[in-house]
């Protein structure tokens, strides 16, 4: 764990902080062996040991195994582990049987939550019923619409339960971050694109809108309450049973 960083919350962030490290140690090491070049070379040609330019240059291959291992340093890291790691963070589902999946659109300057409710189906959506108490323009008469579940900028979560969320917007690019989970997709108008991942940790993380999204930017927050199963369970059955009531 890189105590640089905020605490790892999914399953993926020891990864991403192992990549992190990788680039961040070979920058060091290039960053002080250019440093002590650069003071070699000061050194081995300054003008008085070498009162005479010599035209012809310095000759050798040092230089250029150097410029070998750096290439070969970056390809490996490259290859290796950042874009397998690209590859499965970006994948459009997890591998995985029964995610959770959530729709979350972004709008200035909040995030709209959606759950599929009991029926885990999601509702249909009509532009034309976007109102200040359907931001999401959510048609309840539709087949599955009765008994979704729409929350303002609060997100629960299942423990070690893959989490896959559907992002959108409903005006400007948005981005969608979660420092502790170490995930951060944009949410552009018109894609619905898929980010996921696992929490391991219970507790409540920051959402942030990593995009410069209007003036409001710096408010675009949200919270994921992630809860046990057992507690989890007991959210959905008293937000369904609210629901019913509503």
């Amino acid at each position: 764990m890189n105590k640089w960083l905020p605490p790892q919350a999914s399953a993926h962030a020891g990864q991403i902080d192992f990549v992190l490290t990788l680039v961040h140690v070979l920058m060091a090491v290039l960053f002080a062996g250019w440093a002590a070049y650069f003071v070699y070379v000061l050194l081995r040609f300054r003008s008085g040991a070498h009162p005479k330019a010599n035209p012809a240059g310095t000759s050798g291959r040092f230089a250029m195994a150097v410029f070998a291992a750096v290439a070969v340093a970056e390809a490996v890291m490259l290859i290796g582990f950042a874009l397998p790691f690209w590859f499965e963070r970006t994948a459009a589902a997890p591998a995985v049987e029964n995610p959770l999946v959530i729709r979350v659109t972004a709008e200035q300057f909040v995030w709209n939550v959606h759950y599929p409710g009991a029926d885990g189906e999601f509702g249909d959506t009509n532009p034309a019923l976007v109102s200040s108490t359907n931001p999401l323009g959510l048609d309840r008469a539709s087949r599955y619409g009765k008994d979704d579940l729409v929350f303002l900028s609060e997100m629960h979560v299942q423990v070690n339960r893959p989490v896959l969320i559907q992002l959108a917007s409903k005006d400007v690019i948005h981005s969608f971050g979660v420092p502790a989970m170490r995930v951060k997709q944009d949410a552009v108008p018109g894609l619905r694109a898929p980010v996921w991942f696992t929490p391991t940790v219970e507790g409540e993380f920051e959402v942030a809108c990593a995009q410069l999204c209007g003036i409001g930017h710096h408010r675009m927050r949200a919270v994921i309450k992630v809860d046990s199963a057992e507690a989890y369970k007991k959210f959905l059955a008293d937000e369904d049973a609210l629901q019913r009531v509503k």
